[in-house]
């Protein structure tokens, strides 16, 4: 059997570990990638927000996507029936990005992958983790390529970025369930010939069906447009009743009547995916010699596009901490690294949970709006949800279910 020798392993050539992989390779790192899969392939989390520029940027992978054209994302509209509410991620509180990317994740993780490649950093698609033991901090882990090739890696540090695959929790036994009621997604691709000019056509949109179930509306630059449906998963499952994933989605569309017209009769670019159960958890985010980011760790809800930002969030934290620890340091990993992170988690916990239970909704569609609180929740849909100046990051477990039972007072009282 063979071996090979890093400083750092990262799991994943995802953007999570993209980002990780690009920084510990500036910082001159030995640090190794490795895949289960062959790129491109099809990945949810088309929409993103501000936050994840910070880390394309510090990573040093920002002109390598900037130069694709990706739609850009200036903000985002939820629509109501008759109600619209827009949010501007140039009209927030605090600084930040003020625009994102809305992407065909296939083409856009690729575009990643291929930049870390072209960085000089060793990247193995189709090698999946098989093993992995722990001595301290020292690791070796066990991979097999898709030649049925077996070899051990032994890493200094190991950084899971594995999303879904959730490598790590797996082999470790740390996966626990979400603090989150389950809701599921179907979602496909269609050619946008139905798309109008202009602002309309390219604006991400989340049109609420029911107080818990939503389509969105993603739409790209190359013409074509994600489109999917969001619910408690009892609900998802009765979209068809044996389970057909195109009848499911079809009946969602005709739910809309914002939308029907414009993908009621347009065919799916591929079978519509099914993603059940989406929202998990873990009992820790790291041990000796380990870290877990994006997927692997937290999964919330598709419905602020948080994912990609917790992932390079993780990632990006993950990787400082390492290089640091690897040039001797004391790493604090519990304060530096867990419970930095899972106070981001936490903020936007309390987000999709009022969202479901209709709270969120209030303070979007309330009128006249106020404009200081539409740009402090405005913020943290942009994912700055580590500033605690902002009071509905401060007490976001308070602030939108006190300010909602005060609208809805007023309206009893009117």
């Amino acid at each position: 059997m063979s071996k090979e020798f890093v400083d750092v392993l990262v799991i994943g050539a995802g953007p999570s570990g993209c980002v990780s992989s690009s920084y510990l390779k500036k910082n001159n790192v030995n640090v190794k990638v490795v895949e289960k899969t062959k790129f491109p392939r099809l990945v949810v989390g088309e929409s993103l927000i501000p936050r994840v520029m910070d880390h394309f940027d510090e990573a040093g992978l920002f002109p390598a996507l900037d130069k694709i054209g990706f739609e850009k994302k200036l903000g985002a509209r939820f629509l109501r029936g008759n109600e619209v509410c827009i949010f501007d991620f140039s009209n927030k509180f605090g600084e930040g990005w003020d625009w994102t990317w809305q992407v065909p994740r296939a083409d856009f993780d690729n575009v990643l992958a291929q930049e870390v490649i072209n960085k000089g950093i060793d990247l193995e698609f189709e090698t999946e983790v098989i093993g992995i033991e722990f001595n301290g901090t020292d690791s070796v882990t066990t991979v097999k390529n898709k030649d049925g090739e077996i070899k051990e890696i032994h890493a200094k540090f190991v950084i899971d970025s594995s999303g879904y695959g959730r490598v790590l929790p797996r082999l470790l036994d740390l996966e626990k369930p979400s603090k989150l009621s389950p809701h599921s997604a179907i979602f496909s691709h269609v050619k946008d010939i139905n798309r109008e000019e202009g602002t309309e056509g390219t604006l991400i949109s989340f049109d609420i069906i029911e107080t818990e179930v939503w389509l969105w509306v993603i739409p790209f630059s190359n013409g074509n447009t994600s489109v999917g449906i969001v619910g408690p998963t009892d609900f998802i499952d009765k979209l068809s009743e044996n389970g057909d994933t195109t009848e499911a989605l079809r009946k969602a569309i005709s739910l809309s009547d914002y939308y029907v017209k414009r993908f009621g009769d347009v065919d799916f670019l591929f079978a519509p995916q099914h993603l059940k159960d989406y929202s998990c958890s873990v009992k820790k985010l790291y041990g000796d010699g380990f870290a877990l980011t994006g997927n692997a760790s937290e999964f919330l809800d598709p419905v602020f596009s948080s994912g990609m930002a917790f992932a390079t969030e993780g990632g990006m934290t993950a990787a400082k901490l390492a290089l640091r620890q690897l040039n001797g340091e004391q790493v604090d990993w519990q304060k530096e690294f867990a419970d930095y992170i899972l106070y981001g988690v936490d903020v936007f916990t309390t987000y999709v949970k009022e969202w479901y239970t209709g709270n969120l909704q209030e303070l979007f569609f309330h009128q006249p709006e106020n404009p200081d609180v539409k740009r402090k929740i405005c913020a943290v849909l942009a994912g700055y949800v580590w500033n605690k100046k902002n009071t509905f990051v401060r007490i976001h477990d308070t602030a939108i279910k006190n300010l909602a039972e005060f609208i809805k007072t007023e309206k009893q009282q009117a």
